[in-house]
This record gives structure tokens, C-alpha cells and sequence, in this order.
């Protein structure tokens, strides 16, 4: 589903789209004029991943994530989801889309620099965004799967921050808390390299990450207990 854009350099964006399907989730989103702009053919991404071990000179969307597992999800693959978009690109509107089949109890938490944001069924609406707008959401997502006996994958992605046929640098957070689920973390897919940062605590997992291109994260649990 491509964003409906007017011609960047001639003028404003007025409509685009971010689309977030968790479980697995998409997004796109419409980088700045200045980006089309000043950004050289040549050098745009055309899809493939790539980290990049220094971070951009200038703020790039930020989208973090924050899950909490429970004893229920085991069965019912449900986690409790929240989730914040920083650095959204200033254009008249846009829409952040979910899979209608694996979101639920969606509301948006806070909101700055965007004149109106709005639920409309598995969507969150947003008008008017100015530049450094941020908004934050909450939700439950159906993303934990069993791999196997007793194992277990969280997935999401891919992740991607695309206009037309070029795909620009964004930044990716998200932690996991294993709350009450009697797992513990087994791997991680992508494997940790530069670009790609995973951090381990004592109830918790998570990465940190620049990129271009499609991200496809797999996080592998097995039972505390083994």
C-alpha cells in the first residue's frame, strides 16, 4: 500500500502513509523535502538491510517499542503493547495502520506537535504534524508464537521507512519484558553486530538499532525452568 504524496520538490507532502502491521509489523512513511532533495539518486536504498554503525547527523524517525509477556500470552501468543513514533516527518496527515487481526484494545496515550490524533478501528489518524512531533500508543498485539515444544518466537517487522521505490534511515528500539511468562531468552535473529545492538538483563531483552532498508527481527525463548 504506497502513502498518496504530491511531488515532493515542488511541493509539500500533503497525505502520507505509516503503516504499522505488528505481528507482523510494516511501516512506510514519507521522508522530508529536504531529504528528496538534497539525497543523491545514487545513494538511496532500494530494499535491501543494511546497519549502519554510525547514526545519521540529523534526527531520523524513532520507533519504540516496549512489550510486556505475561503467562497467558504462552497460549493465546497476546503481549501487552507500547509503542512511540518520535520524529514523524511534518506533513497534513497521515495514518498509522495495524493488522486488524492482531491488534486490539488500541488507544493513543499522548501526543506533541500533532494538531489531532484520533483511533479509527485497527488505524490511528493523525493531522496536521509538525516538525519533532511525536505520539504514543497502547495496545495489545498477538505476536509471541510457539516454535516448537516449549519454544517460543516474538517477531515483528519488517520495519521500513519508505517513499516510492527508496527506503531511508530510520532507528528501531524495543525491550521485552518477560513479566511472569517463565521464559528466558535463547537467541536472536538478526545476530548481534555493529549496527545492530542487543542488550540482556535480569527480566528483560532488547535491541537498538540504525538501518536502512527491511528489518526483520526473530526473538527466540525457552522455559526458564530448562
Amino acid at each position: 500500500m504506497a502513502p498518496a504524496v504530491s511531488c515532493p520538490i515542488l511541493r509539500r507532502v500533503h497525505r502520507a502513509a505509516l503503516l504499522l502491521a505488528l505481528l507482523p509489523p510494516f511501516a512506510q512513511a514519507a521522508p522530508s523535502e529536504e531529504e528528496l532533495f538534497f539525497k543523491d539518486i545514487s545513494e538511496v536504498n532500494d530494499g535491501d538491510l543494511r546497519f549502519l554503525t554510525v547514526p545519521p547527523d540529523h534526527p531520523v524517525h524513532h520507533h519504540r517499542n516496549h512489550i510486556t509477556l505475561s503467562r497467558d500470552s504462552l497460549a493465546s501468543g497476546w503481549v501487552q503493547l507500547e509503542q512511540c513514533h518520535q520524529y514523524l516527518d511534518a506533513v497534513g496527515s497521515t495514518q498509522i495502520v495495524y493488522s486488524a487481526e492482531r491488534i486490539r484494545h488500541l488507544r493513543v496515550v499522548s501526543q506533541e506537535n500533532i494538531e489531532h490524533a484520533w483511533v479509527s478501528g485497527n488505524t490511528v489518524q493523525l493531522e496536521n504534524i509538525q516538525h519533532e512531533a511525536q505520539i504514543c500508543i497502547s495496545a495489545e498485539s498477538r505476536a509471541l508464537f510457539q516454535d516448537g515444544a516449549k519454544h517460543y518466537v516474538l517477531r515483528n517487522g519488517p520495519f521500513m521507512r519508505r517513499f516510492l521505490d527508496g527506503y531511508y534511515p530510520m532507528r528501531v528500539s524495543l525491550s521485552v519484558n518477560l513479566g511472569d511468562s517463565g521464559l528466558k531468552f535463547a537467541s536472536i535473529d538478526p545476530e548481534v553486530q555493529p549496527g545492530f545492538n542487543v542488550h540482556l538483563g535480569a527480566n528483560e531483552v532488547g535491541y537498538d538499532t540504525w538501518f536502512e532498508g527491511r528489518l526483520i527481527t526473530n526473538i527466540h525463548f525457552t522455559p526458564a525452568s530448562h
